[in-house]
């Protein structure tokens, strides 16, 4: 019986880190295959992934995965408690997962179990420490992390293997084993400590690994499309991807600031309490995105984030609440009722001949519908329309005289490699 392990990914891109993370997760758990869960279009730090779902997902699957499904537009672009959530549930649903592995700085599980024990619960006692610590005016990611470390200094266990929990893939992590005891889960956990690169490193510090941002960044100041300045940090399949995209079809990197025109448009001709019904606008943050959009010196998405930017608000939540704008995502579509049961599919997104064997088991142990197209539940599905909307958003903005592009989920077949 293949044994199949589940990563949560974006890929954005996929480089020698995630080859690495791939290969030790096979390992640590034993198992055949592998899983991907990856974000579509846009991502968990409200930015648009610099290459389309299907590249990213042929790059996963040369990349040694043998499926990949896609994390919901949702779920994808939310804060690290419903990333993860969404990602887990899906994992579950497949019927097939029977590890999950994912990356941390310290690389130890213990810590993350008996915080994600206490932080399951959703007691009182974390909600009131939560809110004093976001009064004191700390940003969510800190007051939560202070907020749990009060509650577990008292165990024994935590004062003798205490991490920081606001750091990036510790928050993640967190929340992945949180999802895995709320679902009630048999999936096993395991964590490989982060190597060489950490998450937002802006510059390669070794010989073949970089962070995601340093490769992201390399690309988006080489001249004409240049690949070499990346060459080293990724593998030549990614490297092969990304030239045939960027270079042969002529594709510019996606970025925030080729959304400049819509988002600037919808901030202008929007008042302060049109913009306060959309997800992540709190505690009057639309005012302060109605006062600094008109107050920039020039369309910036970068010059306008700099602006509003307090120590309060971190980068993330602001780009997330500015891509809820983008996308027209309303709080009223995302009440947490509706994330706890917002998982009603699984779309295909690429497949190997091992991933083949895997879906056909899902047909028989799946507890949702695995579907190739929207076309297959059409109008059934909320977020499925939002999956759609997204990459309509995202797809216009590549010159092309085919019209077929914005509706691309109808259209793409999975890969298959």
């Amino acid at each position: 019986m293949m044994k199949a392990v589940g990563l949560v990914v974006e890929y954005n891109p996929f480089h020698n880190g995630h080859l690495f993370h791939l290969q030790q997760s096979k390992y640590v758990s034993g198992c055949d295959a592998v899983v991907a869960v990856m974000s579509g279009h846009f991502l968990q730090r409200g930015e648009p992934a610099l290459i389309d779902k299907w590249t990213r997902a042929e790059m996963a699957l040369a990349g040694g995965c043998d499926l990949v499904i896609e994390l919901p537009v949702a779920y994808a672009t939310s804060s690290a408690e419903w990333f993860a959530h969404g990602a887990v549930a899906l994992l579950e649903a497949t019927g097939v997962i029977d590890a999950i592995c994912f990356g941390t700085e310290s690389g130890q599980l213990a810590p993350l179990a008996s915080a994600a024990k206490l932080a399951a619960s959703n007691s009182t006692s974390l909600k009131q420490l939560l809110q004093e610590q976001l009064n004191l005016g700390a940003s969510y990611p800190r007051a939560y992390s202070n907020a749990l470390t009060q509650l577990l200094t008292q165990a024994t266990d935590w004062q003798q293997n205490a991490i920081a929990l606001d750091q990036p893939n510790h928050t993640l992590g967190l929340h992945y084993m949180v999802a895995l005891e709320r679902l009630n889960s048999s999936i096993k956990p395991y964590t490989i400590a982060r190597e060489q690169a950490q998450y937002h490193d802006p510059m390669p510090n070794h010989h073949a690994i970089a962070s995601a941002t340093a490769i992201r960044k390399m690309l988006l100041e080489a001249q004409n499309q240049n690949l070499e300045s990346i060459s080293a940090y990724v593998p030549r399949t990614t490297l092969d991807l990304l030239e045939r995209t960027l270079i042969k079809e002529a594709r510019q990197p996606m970025h925030w600031e080729r959304f400049t025109a819509q988002l600037f448009y919808q901030l202008s001709v929007m008042p302060p309490a049109a913009l306060s019904a959309y997800r992540e606008m709190e505690e009057g943050l639309e005012h302060r995105f109605t006062q600094y959009a008109k107050q920039v010196s020039r369309y910036s998405v970068e010059e306008l984030l700099s602006a509003v930017k307090t120590k309060r608000y971190t980068r993330t939540k602001l780009q997330r609440a500015l891509l809820a704008v983008l996308l027209q995502h309303h709080k009223q579509q995302f009440t947490r009722e509706q994330l706890t049961q917002g998982i009603q599919y699984i779309r295909v997104l690429g497949f190997t001949e091992k991933g083949q064997q895997l879906l056909k088991d899902m047909k028989k142990k799946a507890k949702l519908p695995v579907i190739h197209s929207p076309a297959q539940l059409l109008g059934s599905s909320d977020y499925l329309q939002l999956d759609v909307a997204a990459t309509s958003c995202y797809m216009q903005l590549f010159e092309a005289k085919n019209p077929k592009l914005q509706l691309a989920d109808y259209h793409k077949p999975p890969i298959r490699l």
